[in-house]
């Protein structure tokens, strides 16, 4: 594999066109593993935070995913209307909301980890890989972030 040349306007040496065909790859490969479950892959990732957390304020919820209030509002709606979550002001503090699981959302997290298992399979890297690529895309991320402001 060669080298991409810096200042390069090659579509194989932009790094950017990577990163958006695998984004893109992977949320197709994830489209029917999560139509099984009711979910869209942004539901997928609340639900995840919340599988890992319990009850987190949607202030925490939307720092965890990088998302805004006003994109993970609707979401979180729907996610209540299906009866996976439940939305209660806190009782500390009246401007929050904190977000939580109902029962029927506690357990699809069983269902959900064949989500997981199916998507390492695809991947198909060594645990070394992957925690290369994991800390590639988290140093991307933090670079870009931290320059865009």
């Amino acid at each position: 594999m060669r080298s991409p040349e810096v200042g390069s306007l090659l579509l194989e040496d932009q790094l950017c066109f990577a990163l958006y065909a695998a984004s893109r790859a992977v949320v197709s490969y994830y489209r029917p593993l999560l139509d099984e479950l009711g979910l869209t892959y942004p539901q997928y990732i609340v639900m995840l935070v919340l599988w890992e957390r319990g009850s987190v304020s949607v202030r925490e919820l939307g720092t965890a995913l990088q998302l805004e209030s006003s994109t993970l509002s609707p979401l979180l709606k729907r996610l209540e209307a299906r009866g996976l979550v439940r939305r209660e002001r806190r009782t500390d503090d009246e401007r929050s909301v904190a977000v939580g699981l109902t029962g029927d959302g506690a357990r699809l997290r069983k269902r959900a980890r064949a989500v997981s298992v199916a998507f390492g399979e695809a991947v198909d890297l060594t645990p070394e890989q992957r925690a290369t690529a994991m800390h590639l895309l988290h140093l991307i991320t933090s670079n870009v972030a931290r320059r865009s402001g």
